[in-house]
């Protein structure tokens, strides 16, 4: 079984890999990057458009319960669909050409949106844990619990379909922002499962199970929060799959004429890679054919690398390179 095999796992481990971001690259395809944009502009729309339905469908039965609780959730499903604008934006200004300005374009615009996703999970586990703590010190009747359970699961299904959606594509296109608005989509989907437990703790004569059951929902939000975090500041770090480093170095190293590749730096640029890297050739080589060369090995790169879009690839020769570094290093000039 590969890295990322899913049988024979315990619940709590298929729990964890169900709210961790976490990649397929292995069989993942190069989109350019104006299909997958638009791939992601596709599924913004069509999952705002889902979740602000199952809002309105919850804001009529409150209209009609009075449940604070469903209230709550359904403000929360209205903010939800609402995070979709920034990501939409981020995936705007990612298909703009680089300019003499921004000479990599906009594509790192995604990442400023995730950080903004990141915020917004983070603000309602704050909310949410605000709440419960209240509704304990506090405790409200709820009027209407069937109507209020049902409302809860169609929040929940509403809101775990736009989840798969926006997994689903961000995965395949390497969006770590619309990963990151996936999985609050799912976060936000057991928050309304919790006002279906909570409606059941009241109608069987426990008025406390809504506030317990949303603090555990909090603790569930932290969890999700923790690793989605990590996952967008790496991002914002430039931190890559170290196997992916391996698959340049190896895939560079296969290409006829070269000797040896190292010193590989990669980068996110929106949803697609780019990579540096030197290769060490047979020293009588030519200018011409050295050139030659490196478009081979970024050609080999970029066919084979998933979502790698671009590499700058140095030629040295195999004999004599780190005397030619030593006399001019890094911070010397040419005379």
């Amino acid at each position: 079984m590969g890295e990322h095999g899913h049988g024979h796992r315990s619940p709590w481990a298929r729990l964890r890999h169900r709210f961790t971001p976490h990649s397929h690259d292995s069989a993942d395809r190069f989109d350019n990057a104006l299909e997958t944009s638009q791939r992601g502009m596709r599924t913004l729309v069509r999952s705002f458009l889902a979740l602000f339905g199952t809002a309105v469908a919850q804001a009529v039965v409150v209209l009609f319960t009075g449940s604070v609780a469903l209230l709550g959730d359904t403000i929360h499903n209205f903010a939800d669909a609402l995070t979709a604008l920034p990501v939409g934006v981020a995936f705007a200004l990612g298909r703009r050409a680089a300019s003499r300005r921004f000479t990599y374009g906009l594509g790192r615009a995604e990442d400023l949106a995730g950080v903004l996703v990141v915020l917004i999970i983070a603000a309602s586990a704050v909310l949410a844990g605000f709440e419960a703590v209240r509704r304990l010190a506090d405790p409200r009747p709820v009027t209407g619990l069937w109507v209020v359970a049902v409302a809860g699961v169609i929040g929940f299904l509403g809101n775990e379909l736009v989840a798969r959606w926006r997994i689903t594509v961000g995965r395949r296109i390497g969006s770590a922002a619309l990963i990151a608005d996936g999985l609050h989509a799912r976060t936000d989907g057991f928050t309304s499962l919790a006002v279906v437990l909570g409606a059941a703790g009241v109608a069987l004569g426990f008025p406390m199970a809504d506030p317990i059951v949303g603090l555990v929902i909090t603790a569930v939000i932290l969890l999700v929060l923790r690793n989605l975090a990590k996952e967008v500041f790496r991002r914002l770090l430039d931190a890559v799959d170290p196997a992916t480093v391996d698959l340049v170095e190896r895939v560079a190293g296969e290409v006829d004429g070269v000797r040896a590749a190292g010193e590989v730096r990669m980068r996110w640029i929106g949803h697609s890679l780019r990579a540096e890297l030197s290769v060490a050739v047979d020293p009588a080589l030519s200018v011409t054919a050295a050139h030659h060369l490196a478009h081979q090995v970024e050609r080999r790169l970029t066919w084979r690398v998933p979502r790698l879009t671009a590499a700058v690839v140095h030629t040295e020769p195999a004999l004599g390179a780190e005397q030619a570094h030593q006399l001019v290093g890094p911070h010397q000039k040419l005379l």
